[in-house]
């Protein structure tokens, strides 16, 4: 294919049949990403999904989702630096009810995401070859974060 050029594959049609939900607690180590992919593949595999949208929330506003990279953890290592760089525990921030931690998770979280859809054909998340779905812990401290799984397509 020549550089610039974009092709587009055959749509495909299917009626939405049903909506299922589900949720995970997942228990953080504190700061840290936690690769949650094998945990929604096997809510797909489970409610037997043929083709749709998978959507990951997480209920909470000091914790965040994201598609990543997941070949090498130093990505994962020179991304929690980066997010410390960005939303620094230092910097004066007024709220700090928590601690010195709660403001920088709350702007980490802007910056990140607290909801992803990702495409779902033949049973199986359309992620490319080196993504994974993490859930961002923010807070210095362990704690237990609820995400809210829903499949929405056939089945």
């Amino acid at each position: 294919m020549a550089a610039g050029s974009i092709t587009r594959a055959t749509p495909s049609r299917v009626a939405i049949n049903s909506v299922v939900t589900s949720s995970l607690i997942v228990q953080t180590a504190g700061r840290s990403f936690t690769d949650l992919t094998r945990d929604v593949q096997a809510f797909l595999r489970e409610i037997v999904a043929a083709e749709g949208a998978v959507t990951v929330f997480i209920r909470h506003t000091s914790a965040s989702l994201t598609i990543q990279e997941n070949a090498d953890p130093t990505v994962l290592r020179d991304l929690t630096t980066a997010l410390s760089r960005l939303a620094p525990e230092d910097a004066g921030w007024v709220h700090d009810t928590e601690g010195p931690d709660d403001m920088p998770a709350h702007i980490k979280t802007l910056l990140s995401s607290v909801s992803l859809q990702v495409p779902v054909r033949d049973g199986r998340m359309l992620l490319g070859t080196w993504q994974a779905i993490y859930l961002i812990e923010h807070r210095a401290r362990p704690h237990a974060r609820e995400v809210v799984l829903q499949f929405i397509g056939a089945v």
